[in-house]
């Protein structure tokens, strides 16, 4: 499918991702995890809830590879990239249509997540890096490594050390001071 991971197309904190491309000519993204610790039930579960979602601005999980440490996941392919590339000063502009729909439809995925799914799941990681662009602009919400699954009644809720990037998380996830994490700490 990657043709012996020949073309790397990014590095996370999670791992390596890799364009691909499927028997019926399909592009796809395989993101190989580093780092694969414990039985591998946290994974199984994100894996098992994220592709149950179905939403024009979530990302597709088209499947998985989980063999012992070894753990991949497979997505659909985003030609335009991620949102970070079009925010920064190098001359890749988005028109203002596209501009006003950004914050439209990052908060419709986010909706969808967090009140739409029957295990609401909490991103923790939301920034331009994880926010992808298809083939006609459609923003899509990526990288779920940090999410936390869980109860829809729950409101605040355990979120065991700091999860997100600095400079992107809510303050009451790093302080604990100012309350508990909740599905608010996506926005």
């Amino acid at each position: 499918m990657t043709n012996t991971f020949v073309a790397k197309i990014g590095q996370g904190g999670f791992g390596s991702v890799y364009k691909g491309q499927l028997y019926d000519g399909n592009l796809v993204v395989v993101k190989l995890l580093d780092g694969a610790m414990g039985d591998g039930e946290d994974f199984v579960n994100k894996v098992a809830s994220i592709s149950r979602t179905s939403h024009v601005n979530i990302v597709t999980l088209l499947g998985f590879c989980f063999e012992g440490k070894k753990r991949s996941l497979v997505y659909e392919f985003m030609p335009n990239g991620s949102l970070d590339k079009f925010l920064r000063d190098d001359g890749t502009r988005l028109d203002r249509n596209t501009l006003f729909k950004i914050p439209k439809e990052i908060a419709r995925g986010l909706e969808y997540l967090h009140q739409g799914c029957n295990t609401r799941i909490v991103h923790f990681d939301i920034k331009p890096h994880n926010i992808l662009l298809d083939g006609e602009f459609v923003l899509k919400i990526s990288d779920f490594g940090l999410a936390k699954l869980c109860k829809r009644k729950e409101s605040i809720f355990s979120a065991m050390g700091a999860r997100g990037t600095a400079g992107y998380m809510a303050l009451e996830v790093f302080f604990k001071s100012l309350g508990g994490a909740s599905h608010k700490s996506d926005v």
